[in-house]
């Protein structure tokens, strides 16, 4: 049935309504795992895990506007292309808060820096009542080594690699 499905999708939308389809499912899965993690499991999201969910949102509507699109391909590859630039983007920000976790660099001060010195008692004090307490140098789960801001960059870098390979057939399928 899934096959039969697939092959009448093919036959009814153009390759760029598919690739969208695909880019909207992917990016919801990934979201709908963060989301999981934060809501289910119970684990709160640092910053930069905040700002790794909104190009996933980006993705996910371009991607669905990609699939509307279907009587404009030509839009739909522009909405697709517009969805693997979000994917990109949420990947490099993976690959830069696995370095904040592995402190191959520091992250944003909100999040994982140190108490800065010379501050005055009044100083200190507002400081660490305003301190963020989930922090991004820490991963909170991993999997086989690999956190789950590695997890988005790897899965979202594979998912426009996906996706950019799709729209490369479709253009050179074009006259």
């Amino acid at each position: 049935m899934l096959v039969a499905m697939s092959v009448t999708l093919s036959e009814r939308l153009p390759l760029p309504s598919q690739l969208g389809l695909l880019a909207a499912l992917g990016s919801g899965a990934l979201l709908g795992g963060a989301y999981y993690f934060q809501y289910v499991v119970g684990l709160p999201p640092c910053d930069l895990c905040y700002l790794q969910r909104w190009p996933h949102m980006v993705a996910i509507a371009a991607g669905l506007a990609a699939l509307a699109a279907f009587a404009r391909p030509r839009l739909g590859l522009v909405l697709v292309l517009t969805a693997i630039t979000a994917l990109l983007v949420t990947a490099v920000i993976g690959v830069f808060h696995v370095g904040v976790e592995y402190h191959w660099w520091e992250g944003p001060q909100a999040c994982s820096g140190n108490v800065p010195r010379g501050l005055s008692p009044e100083q200190l004090k507002k400081y660490l009542f305003g301190a963020k307490m989930v922090r991004c140098d820490q991963a909170a789960w991993e999997m086989w080594g690999i956190s789950m801001a590695g997890w988005n960059a790897i899965v979202s870098a594979g998912l426009a690699f996906v996706l950019a390979s799709g729209v490369a057939r479709w253009v050179r399928s074009r006259p």
